[in-house]
């Protein structure tokens, strides 16, 4: 693997010698490694990314999507005269030929990065401040390129599309192969409870009361890059799913992700809640940097969205569970259940705190 990486990293236009790499990070779909070089006695680092090309079947255009936004970026940074323009958006490193990937001898995909030092993604969300920030860092990323020109390629078609979710749970409870929906009868009954709810999004978009935007797909707290000694939101990372969909996916997955402490598959549900001060600290700051761009429709849609984002992550894991738990990595008996009960009870718990996020909504008007 040695001699092999160091072909694979000499083959992109980094500064200096190489030295060698280690993996890096705590991603589950791509293997990442930072790597090290020597250039007049001082180390220079980069990120090396093998992408999963089992789930992102079109490379090319994931990465021709990549190279639109992050110079689309760049440029809007330039023209605003902004600071600190290499650690805000990520870099990539051209090839030797000029290209954004390389094709290694065994047919893999590679990229490359500058590495933006001293910042951090975090995984587990430790304070409101930190949700503000990963916010307010999303809320500029979707300000600036939502008038990036063209429509980029979709890197996983029907993403989002919840009605597609929803169809493919009732087959899977129609067919039941390994007769497991007797054991979660619960579950498909609150699901079955809320299926108007799928379509509200789709629904608009279709009809073109609300636009179709670049989304990043992904925001997670961990998916921006916080600076160590600041605790600034600094750059916006892992743009795989970067495509277009709705700023409602985007940011109901803030919710999701951000606004519990719970771990996925939680067990004791009395723990599962959300919290409405991280609430506030998303919605201040994204709207602190989103607003601008905003419809009126898509500003009053942010609070439902969490639920329905939440509500379409349950799905695929009561799916997935009655599937017999074949697309979700599983390391014991009945996590993929796990992981939909929680997510249901987090749908619960936005239902019941609504008035309260509606207060929210309305405080930052």
């Amino acid at each position: 693997m040695k001699n092999q990486f160091k072909d694979v990293a000499t083959a992109f236009q980094c500064e200096g010698i190489y030295q060698g790499e280690a993996p890096y990070g705590s991603g589950h779909i791509n293997d990442t490694f930072r790597a090290v070089c020597e250039l007049d006695g001082r180390e220079v680092h980069y990120i090396h990314q093998r992408i999963n090309h089992n789930i992102f079947k079109n490379v090319p255009g994931l990465m021709e999507n990549i190279g639109q936004v992050t110079r689309h970026q760049r440029k809007k940074f330039e023209e605003a005269g902004a600071g600190e323009i290499d650690r805000r958006v990520l870099t990539l490193v051209p090839t030797k030929n000029g290209k954004d990937y390389y094709v290694d001898a065994a047919g893999d995909f590679w990229r490359t990065y500058v590495f933006i030092e001293d910042a951090v993604g975090i995984d587990v969300v430790e304070s409101t401040e930190q949700a503000y920030e990963a916010a307010k860092a999303f809320g500029e990323f979707q300000c600036q390129l939502a008038d990036l020109p063209g429509r980029l390629h979709e890197t996983i078609p029907d993403f989002h599309h919840t009605r597609s979710r929803f169809n493919v749970l009732k087959a899977a409870i129609a067919a039941d192969i390994h007769g497991r929906a007797v054991d979660v009868k619960a579950e498909i009954e609150f699901a079955m409870q809320r299926e108007a709810m799928v379509d509200v999004v789709i629904d608009l978009m279709a009809s073109r009361e609300i636009p179709e935007r670049v989304t990043h797909n992904d925001t997670k707290l961990n998916n921006v890059l916080i600076d160590t000694s600041t605790g600034k939101g600094m750059c916006v990372i892992d743009l795989d799913t970067v495509m277009p969909g709705s700023v409602l996916y985007d940011f109901g997955d803030m919710i999701r992700t951000t606004t519990t402490r719970a771990p996925e598959d939680e067990r004791d549900l009395s723990k599962v809640e959300m919290d409405i001060d991280y609430f506030e600290a998303l919605v201040q700051g994204y709207l602190e940097t989103a607003s601008g761009f905003l419809t009126p429709k898509e500003r009053e849609l942010l609070p439902f969205s969490g639920r329905l984002i939440t509500f379409e992550i349950g799905l695929r894991f009561l799916t997935d569970y009655l599937q017999g738990d074949v697309y979700f990595k599983t390391h014991r008996a009945g996590q993929n259940i796990d992981r939909c009960r929680k997510q249901f009870k987090m749908v619960e718990s936005m239902e019941r705190q609504m008035d309260a996020m509606l207060r929210v909504m309305e405080k930052y008007k």
